[in-house]
């Protein structure tokens, strides 16, 4: 790991490039502050199904607009989202090898009525820490930091599904449960790489360390 502290996006079931980031760090930095920008992995994450790759999208609103931050994003109860969320991750899931190990603690988080984006994407993160072992502290933001170049400035290319894609192109394969019909399928939340291989999770994150972030 290096001392560093990486600036990085919250992120709602991050993913495996996001991951392979806090495996490669002692200490991360979330940013809060921010004017939350739109289309982004703050508020989503793929996963893979029986049909495809499969986009889920926590609807928020923002209390002040367009200029409202990130950490005062409210998560939006108008339609059950979060029983879709479920219900799609269970059906893409249930059939690989580790998901009843990791379903129960997922299923309570998502399922646990939050007021803030932030505090959901939160919880999320230190389970999914805790489950795949990964020891990096993760802080939040005192102030808005201006983007100024710096190469440890990460809240975009780790949120943006452009860039995402196009840096972890080459990411090494694993089995996944619908390869067999659609082929291996790059970069998606950390669950599907949680679900899949379980426990040799951790050593596959620590394989990332050494790409492009």
């Amino acid at each position: 790991m290096t001392s560093a502290a990486p600036l990085l996006s919250t992120a709602y079931l991050p993913s495996i490039h996001y991951m392979s980031c806090l495996a490669a760090h002692e200490r991360v930095v979330i940013e809060q502050h921010e004017t939350f920008p739109k289309q982004t992995f703050r508020n989503r994450a793929e996963i893979a199904t029986g049909n495809g790759v499969l986009m889920l999208n926590v609807p928020v609103s923002k209390p002040d607009g367009n200029h409202t931050r990130t950490g005062d994003i409210i998560i939006s109860y108008h339609e059950p989202w979060n029983k879709r969320h479920w219900r799609a991750i269970e059906s893409a899931y249930n059939a690989a090898p580790y998901f009843l190990y990791y379903r129960d603690g997922l299923e309570r988080i998502i399922m646990t009525r939050y007021d803030r984006l932030v505090d959901l994407n939160d919880d999320l993160m230190q389970y999914l820490l805790s489950k795949l072992k990964i020891t990096c502290h993760t802080e939040y933001s005192q102030d808005y930091l201006p983007a100024n170049g710096e190469p440890m400035d990460l809240r975009y290319s780790l949120s943006s599904k452009k860039k995402n894609d196009s840096v972890m192109a080459s990411l090494p394969p694993y089995s996944q449960v619908f390869d067999s019909r659609y082929g291996f399928k790059p970069n998606l939340s950390v669950i599907d790489l949680l679900f899949n291989l379980g426990p040799e999770a951790h050593t596959y994150l620590c394989g990332l360390t050494q790409l492009e972030i």
